[in-house]
């Protein structure tokens, strides 16, 4: 209970900010028409891959393992903000950083967390993926009190929410299982992640009980490349570190998740015709770029930009002065991040299917941004 007595604290003064908005304001509560959108507003759920700690409480202090700075600039150079750019939303406040005016919540808010985990209860210094639900689903409870219950559920409608959970359950995983015996961890493995992605499902089941008819669900990166995984596994048996010098057994056990939730996907959307649901691969997208990297402009794909000690992966980055000259010919940004860079392309190819296509399935984001309300279609082969 501990955990909930922050965010009712927020919430309520959340919610006097907005009953104080006098009901005869104008407020614009139309979907965007850049691009040929129709999102009226970009809600993000998720963990570091959607958070640089500007909404995590008390992060600088407790940061531990990770990086002071876990991103070269903002939350704009994360893919959710990318998208959102290319959406035509630029004013997605997080959470904890916005400050209850009804403008703010109908741009869109960053209910993500860094170091938030799917299993976890989460606590003071981040919220986990039930606690952003719960943090979801009081905002648009809020939203149904000032607008009309129409106009609220037509807004909500035509918003998209991404969701971007479970790297932080697989890094907790690998790091406190490296020393423990292989064959049991990649037994176990598979039910890990059957219990991650039915959580995953439950929560998209939740946003369209909400009224979420457009969702985004991302996947987890190749962990098993990232330059801290590779520091701290490094006494895994020769043979399992591939030609990059990732270690294929923890991208394999990340690909499984992947694959799971793609699969799981696929039912929702055949589940609820009304709604599509879109998957990410974010994995073989920056696969891509590993294996060919001075295709996409890349010199380097194991080195942290920003980091100390071998590969930067033994102390995060803990100050910005820290960072390489050419943050953009580097792959990694940090002990677990990829740099902006790579994300702007992940963000291309999400959007339109270039320069890497397929990344997301079974329409581009830009497909699920311009399809109106009531004309969601969907493909005849999944």
């Amino acid at each position: 209970m501990r955990g909930f007595m922050v965010v009712d604290s927020v919430h309520a003064v959340f919610l006097m900010g907005i009953l104080s908005i006098a009901h005869g304001q104008s407020t614009n509560t139309n979907a965007n028409v850049k691009n040929g959108s129709h999102v009226s507003a970009l809600y993000v759920l998720g963990d570091s891959s959607v958070d640089c700690g500007d909404n995590t409480l008390f992060y600088p202090l407790l940061h531990a393992r990770l990086s002071l700075y876990p991103c070269n600039g903002s939350d704009a150079t994360l893919l959710p903000h990318l998208l959102a750019e290319k959406i035509g939303l630029t004013s997605i406040r997080p959470f904890y950083g916005q400050n209850g005016s009804l403008e703010e919540v109908l741009g869109g808010l960053n209910f993500g967390s860094t170091q938030a985990t799917i299993m976890n209860q989460g606590s003071y210094s981040h919220q986990s993926l039930n606690q952003q639900l719960r943090q979801v689903s009081e905002t648009m409870q809020l939203l149904q009190l000032q607008l009309s219950d129409d106009t609220a559920l037509q807004f909500i409608k035509s918003s998209i929410f991404f969701l971007s959970f479970g790297k932080e359950d697989y890094v907790e995983l690998f790091l406190h299982n490296s020393s423990s015996s292989n064959q049991m961890f990649r037994q176990n493995s598979k039910n890990f992640a059957t219990i991650l992605v039915n959580q995953v499902e439950n929560a998209a089941r939740y946003l369209y009980n909400a009224n979420a008819r457009k969702i985004i669900c991302l996947g987890i990166l190749p962990l098993g490349c990232t330059p801290r995984m590779v520091w701290e596994l490094n006494s895994t048996p020769a043979g399992d570190y591939n030609a990059n010098g990732c270690v294929e057994h923890v991208n394999d056990l990340v690909f499984e998740y992947n694959r799971l939730l793609d699969e799981q996907i696929a039912k929702l959307n055949t589940e609820f015709s009304d709604a599509q649901i879109v998957f990410c691969d974010v994995y073989n997208g920056m696969m891509k770029i590993i294996n060919e990297p001075r295709l996409y402009g890349f010199e380097d794909v194991k080195n942290a930009c920003c980091g100390l000690g071998l590969n930067g992966a033994v102390i995060g980055c803990v100050s910005k002065d820290m960072a390489c000259d050419h943050a953009s010919t580097h792959v990694w940004w940090d002990l677990f991040n990829p740099t902006p860079a790579v994300n702007e392309i992940l963000a291309d190819a999400a959007w339109s299917g270039l320069p890497i296509p397929d990344i997301c399935h079974p329409i581009t984001v830009h497909e699920l941004g311009s399809a109106p309300l009531g004309m969601l279609w969907k493909p005849l082969l999944y």
